[in-house]
Order: C-alpha cells, then sequence, then structure tokens
C-alpha cells in the first residue's frame, strides 16, 4: 500500500493533523535542549563526571539516530498512525522513567528509551503531515514544521532552566508525560491511517548500524580518559568502523534494506545529508559547551543562563517559516551554503571573544547569526530530501535524513567534549574557557566544510526532475 490519495471519506484531515504532529514534534525536539542547561544541576546533584554528562546527552541522540530509520520503516509496515501513537506512549512512559532516575546510569538508561520513542515519532511526524498537505503547500506546511521545530528547540534551555530553578531538574522530564496522555488519544481518533511500501524489517542492518555507531562513539568518550593508544580505545574504535562497514555492504545486498543506497546516487540527496550532518556536527557539539558556560564559569542560575541562550535558538520560528517559502522559488543550495556560513562565523566569533567575564552584549551578535543560520537550513533540507526521492518512500527518506543529522550531533558532543577534556576543565572558569575556546574553533571549521558542500545541491531546476528510483532522470539531475 502506497500513499496514493485516499478516498474522500478518508482523507486525511490537514487541520488535526497539523495541530498533533506538531504538538508531537514541539515535545521531541524541546528534549534535545531541554536537558543543556540542567546540566550543571545533574552534575551536582548526582555526583555526574564529563563523561556522564555525555551519555546523558547522548544516549538520546544515539538512540534516536541509530533507530530514525527503524521508526520509519514501522511506520511503513505496521501503519503510521499505529506507530505514530505507540512511539509517543514510549516516549512518556521514558520521560517519567527520567524523572524518576536514582542515579546517571539510571538517567542515561531512560534518555535512551525517549530516544528509541523519539526515533519512531520525528520521522512519522513529517510523512504523516506531507500526506495531508497538497503538493503545492508543501514548502509552506514545511516552513511551518519547521519553525515549530525551531519552536523546541528555542525554548529547551528556557524551559529547562525556569524548571530547575523553580522546582528541580527531575520536573525536566515530567512535563512531557501529560502532553503525551494526551495526544495518544487524540491521534488515534483524529489520523488517518497510511502505510508504505510493504516489505520486512531489517534487523541485520538495526545490529550492525547500532553496534557500530555505539562502538566508534564510546571510544570517543573514553579516549581521554584511558588514552588514545590503549587497548579498549583502540580496539572500540576499529571495531565500530568494521562494523559500519559491515551495515554498508550488508545494506548493498539486504532485500529490504533500512537505508537504501541508491537514495545516494542523487546528488541532492547526499548533498543535503552531508550538510546536515556537519550543521549538527558544529551547532550541538558547541550548544553542549556553551550551554553550560554562564553557569559555569560566571555563576548565573539556569533560568538566567537559559535566557542568555535564546537569542540564538530563538531565531528559527521567525526565519525558518520564510526559509520554507523561498526554498520553493529558489531552491534550497543558497539557503542551507547561507545558514552554514553563518553558523561557521558565528561559532569562529563567540571563540575569539569567549573570557570568564566577557560581557553578555559581546555574544549577542554571533548568538543571533548563529540561530539564524540554522533556520536557513532546517525546511530547505527537508524540502530538498522529498523532493529526490519517491512519495511512497518518504517515510524513509526523511528517516535517514534525521538519522544521519543526529549521528552528526552525536559525534560533535563526543569530538568537541573530548577537546574540551584535553585543554580544560571544570576545575576554575579559566579553565574550562580555555578547554571550550579550544573545541569551538573545530565546530566552526566542520561548519565551513559544510557551506562548501551544500554548493553541490542542484538548483531547483534539476531539483524537479530528481527522481533516484530512475536512472536517467538522476543523470540528467547531475549534468543540471
Amino acid at each position: 500500500m502506497t500513499l496514493s490519495p485516499a478516498p474522500p471519506s478518508r482523507r486525511p484531515r490537514a487541520g488535526w493533523t497539523f495541530a498533533i504532529v506538531s504538538v508531537a514534534l514541539f515535545m521531541v525536539t524541546l528534549d534535545n535542549l531541554v536537558v543543556s542547561t540542567a546540566l550543571p544541576t545533574i552534575r551536582v546533584d548526582l555526583g555526574a563526571s564529563l563523561e556522564s554528562l555525555e551519555w546523558t546527552v547522548n544516549a538520546y541522540t544515539l538512540a534516536f539516530a541509530v533507530l530514525l530509520l527503524t521508526g520509519a520503516a514501522l511506520g511503513d509496515r505496521f501503519g503510521r498512525r499505529r506507530m505514530f501513537g505507540i512511539g509517543i506512549g514510549l516516549f512518556t512512559l521514558s520521560s517519567a522513567a527520567a524523572a524518576l532516575a536514582p542515579s546517571t546510569d539510571a538517567l542515561v538508561a531512560a534518555r535512551a528509551a525517549q530516544g528509541l520513542g523519539a526515533a519512531i515519532v520525528l520521522p512519522l511526524t513529517l510523512t504523516l503531515l506531507s500526506a495531508a498537505v497538497p503538493l503545492e503547500k508543501r514548502g509552506l506546511a514545511l516552513g511551518a514544521w519547521s519553525g515549530i521545530s525551531g519552536l523546541g528547540v528555542a525554548l529547551g534551555p528556557v524551559v529547562g532552566g525556569a524548571v530547575v530553578d523553580g522546582i528541580s531538574w527531575h520536573w525536566v522530564f515530567w512535563i512531557n508525560v501529560p502532553i503525551g496522555l494526551v495526544l495518544v488519544p487524540l491521534s488515534r481518533r483524529f489520523l488517518s491511517e497510511s502505510y508504505g511500501p510493504a516489505g520486512r524489517l531489517d534487523l541485520p542492518g538495526i545490529g550492525l548500524a547500532g553496534a557500530g555507531l555505539l562502538g566508534v562513539v564510546y571510544g570517543i568518550v573514553r579516549g581521554e580518559a584511558l588514552g588514545w593508544t590503549s587497548t579498549t580505545i583502540v580496539a572500540s574504535i576499529a571495531a565500530g568502523l568494521v562494523l559500519l562497514v559491515a551495515f554498508l555492504a550488508w545494506e548493498h545486498r539486504a532485500p529490504a534494506p533500512m537505508l537504501p543506497l541508491r537514495f545516494f546516487r542523487s546528488r541532492a540527496f547526499s548533498a543535503t545529508n552531508g550538510t546536515s550532518l556537519a550543521m549538527f556536527f558544529g551547532v550541538f557539539g558547541s550548544i553542549f559547551l556553551l550551554s553550560q558556560f554562564f553557569q559555569t564559569t560566571q555563576g548565573l542560575s539556569p533560568l538566567q543562563s537559559g535566557l542568555r541562550v535564546l537569542p540564538w535558538t530563538i531565531m528559527p520560528i521567525f526565519v525558518a517559516p520564510i526559509a520554507g517559502i523561498l526554498s520553493d522559488r529558489i531552491g534550497a543550495r543558497p539557503l542551507m551554503a547561507s545558514g552554514l556560513a553563518l553558523q561557521a562565523i558565528a561559532i569562529g566569533w563567540l571563540a575569539s571573544v569567549t573570557t570568564p567575564t566577557v560581557a553578555y552584549s559581546a555574544l549577542l551578535v554571533p548568538f543571533v547569526l548563529a540561530g539564524a543560520g540554522m533556520a536557513l537550513v532546517f525546511a530547505p533540507a527537508a524540502n530538498a530530501v522529498l523532493g529526490s526521492v519517491k512519495e511512497e518512500e518518504a517515510g524513509l527518506a526523511s528517516g535517514a535524513t534525521n538519522a544521519i543529522r543526529e549521528l552528526g550531533g552525536v559525534l560533535g558532543v563526543a569530538i568537541l567534549a573530548s577537546v574540551f577534556t584535553a585543554h580544560g576543565g571544570y576545575g576554575s572558569p579559566q579553565a574550562y574557557v580555555d578547554g571550550m575556546n579550544a573545541a569551538l574553533p573545530i565546530g566552526a571549521a566542520v561548519l565551513a566544510a559544510g557551506a562548501l558542500l551544500a554548493l553541490l545541491i542542484p538548483g531547483t531546476a534539476a531539483r524537479k526532475t530528481a527522481r533516484i528510483d530512475a536512472p536517467t532522470q538522476v543523470l540528467a539531475a547531475e549534468a543540471a
């Protein structure tokens, strides 16, 4: 069964669909950064090390990245509405478990379960919305979708700071529970069921990808503590890389691959996803350190810290809908290249001016530039990816692009935190700034590389004809 138009009596209800998927999207994107301003408090309350803080973030994003493709595949096979409700239920239960966590180990486990729930929900929000909105309004809908996603990102540090200040860090997770309890019955009542191409679940692919990524990330996170040449680290990273190569080999011949490698024959798909990976590497790695800066070095409260990051995170709310409309007219290439360039400039700027006593006014302009740059990427990237695949493969494609960019976030946090540890630490405000200012230029360099990669995305003429299922069309798109 495909995403062909439904009969009039079962046509997706665009208004209800948009409302339900937007609330779900807001909830799962909020959890990307809502923990950020709570990290210093969690570190003190649970006696967490920097490594534990990394896993508090990376357990969520790693599970999210690895299982996003599985979530999309489950929706295609068992029904997108059904799996959307199951994903919301799992996310709600694991949020309660995180709120009740008595130790960092329990918190990390609950965060991993949250990541699994979010991995089911997020790609289905895009697929359900895409099926409910006419093609000619897709750019506007994707712009609004990106704006909601941006709102979750924007309010994450502020909500986290306010909750930690007003109650405790546990309530950062409790706030998801009532939202989830409302969304599950609403989704069953108002969303229309749809399916993708029937196929088997790619369990070997899931296992190889998950184990390979875990090996690489574990090696990066533990490298500074155990020594980069230690047997444990070398074996972990080497085994991870071997498993990832095995994953690619398996996907090439699997009867129902979780990541069809033919997608990457499309220049639009490949360049867009490479650019998204670079952006999330630079942004999430930088935010992991910058979100702790105000509390650790300047002694501000969690709420004060969250408010200071707001000019960065709030910009997508205003700019992303405009970028979505423009992407229909001028294509993704100029918007994404400009967005990555702005972010690279902003992160490099922050690294050059930040000191333990830096005035907030010196950070405001780069924060705004970074936020505007993020906003220029979200909707055009989604539009470019969906425009490069067949309609019935939208679930797999959206799962792939979200998995790739979340993987970028995992690697960004792990690598920049490792550089931070090698050059500084939590011992004093100056030590923290020394470590952060050594790490941020790496994030800026990756963002700059992403800006160059974005120039490879085909223009609007090629994007309209690029459909990766037809080799002749692929050749025509690349020639354009």
